[in-house]
């Protein structure tokens, strides 16, 4: 097993962030438990760490929206341990205007400082992965990849720009009168760097793919669960030419409809049950099984990849899983360091959904955006300290 350094978040300073005004916040190195109703801020704290992380929302939000109601900006400051980078901080304005500091540097180009605190989330949203659209999955694969490739992350940037600009090419040619265009001017680019992105992609799904099966296997599956790269050029020797090809066979059809149709940004990572499609067939505790088989093998990329045990966020983590399956993903979530679990950030309802595992954490409440500490509590799950604030508006 993999040797990883153990990332800690020390402490966490938000402002502005969603329903959160003011936090100031020391994160035990084991983790925290937090308690409390929906919608009153838990996800929204395991938001901003992530941010810290992905440099925007894990939920898809835009920036702007992130903004807490009447505030003009919204900033977050973590200092850490495990991590090249100790002190990340972000303040982002509602004008779309971001600076990012790394150790009190301000950093210019934002790919500088993706990755800077790793993390994982668990979260019942993660049924999109299965349940939902290509494009969630493609998500997954270029954020999976992009922290821990500066290679694949370097061709993404860069195609996505390639394939703007050619989209764009696309319409200006369709207009009428219009004379020429320079849709094939960005054909090169776009096969030069989508063949980076599907070249690592088909790699990574299939030095990945006996662990997921393996994974789902020990959560409870009896029915195999396989996932495989979907793309017309997962089998192409030389996929820079493929992809050259396809751009140059597809440009009259592109041209009619204004939009690419070939390339990386089409493809689909394919989640099987029994060889049959899991959207379709798979109950909501298999698609969730197959959902976190996912997350932890983002979690094993980042360890073997970054050489870092991330910090674990879990959000109301197992929802829809009975009581088997969700004791065998807590046995996963250990097995996965030789240390053991990393720092966790456990977010749930109500006490009494605590997983024994994690009864060892200091228990936090929170109530509109305002959290407080009950202390350290014992195995049954008793604060062994009264409530004291831990942030105030």
């Amino acid at each position: 097993m993999t040797q990883a350094s153990r990332v800690t978040l020390a402490s966490i300073s938000i402002r502005d962030f969603r329903n959160i005004e003011r936090a100031d916040l020391a994160i035990p190195s084991d983790g925290i438990a937090l308690v409390g109703d929906n919608g009153h801020g838990k996800t929204n704290f395991l938001e901003a760490i992530a941010y810290l992380e992905l440099l925007r929302s894990m939920r898809g939000v835009r920036d702007r929206d992130l903004v807490r109601f009447g505030a003009a900006a919204f900033h977050i400051a973590s200092e850490s341990q495990g991590t090249t980078v100790h002190r990340v901080g972000v303040g982002v304005e509602r004008t779309g205007k971001k600076r990012i500091t790394l150790d009190g540097v301000d950093t210019p180009r934002l790919t500088d400082a993706l990755g800077a605190l790793p993390s994982v989330c668990f979260s019942p949203a993660d049924i999109a992965l299965i349940a939902g659209a290509p494009a969630e999955r493609r998500r997954y694969l270029d954020i999976a990849l992009a922290l821990s490739s500066k290679r694949y992350l370097a061709a993404l940037r860069r195609y996505r720009a390639a394939l703007a600009r050619r989209n764009a090419a696309l319409r200006e040619a369709a207009r009428p009168g219009a004379r020429s265009s320079s849709v094939a001017a960005w054909e090169p680019a776009l096969a030069e760097h989508g063949a980076v992105l599907v070249e690592e992609r088909r790699a990574w799904v299939a030095d990945g793919a006996a662990e997921f099966t393996r994974l789902c296997d020990e959560i409870g599956e009896r029915v195999p669960m396989q996932i495989a790269y979907e793309s017309p050029l997962v089998d192409v020797p030389d996929v820079r030419s493929g992809l050259a090809e396809a751009l140059q066979r597809g440009r009259e059809h592109d041209a009619r409809r204004g939009i690419t149709h070939a390339g990386p940004h089409r493809d689909d990572l394919a989640v099987t049950l029994g060889a049959r499609d899991l959207r379709l067939v798979g109950s909501a505790g298999q698609q969730r099984t197959a959902a976190i088989a996912l997350r932890l093998l983002e979690a094993a990329t980042f360890r073997t990849r970054g050489g870092a045990q991330p910090v674990l966020l879990l959000d109301d983590p197992f929802a829809e899983l009975d009581r088997k399956r969700a004791s065998r993903v807590l046995a996963l979530l250990e097995e996965s360091s030789a240390k053991g679990l990393g720092q966790t950030i456990l977010c749930v309802p109500r006490e009494d959904e605590i997983p024994r595992a994690f009864t060892r954490l200091e228990r936090w409440r929170v109530r509109d955006g305002v959290f407080v500490s009950a202390g350290a509590s014992d195995a049954a799950g008793v604060p062994a300290a009264p409530d004291a604030p831990v942030a105030a508006r």
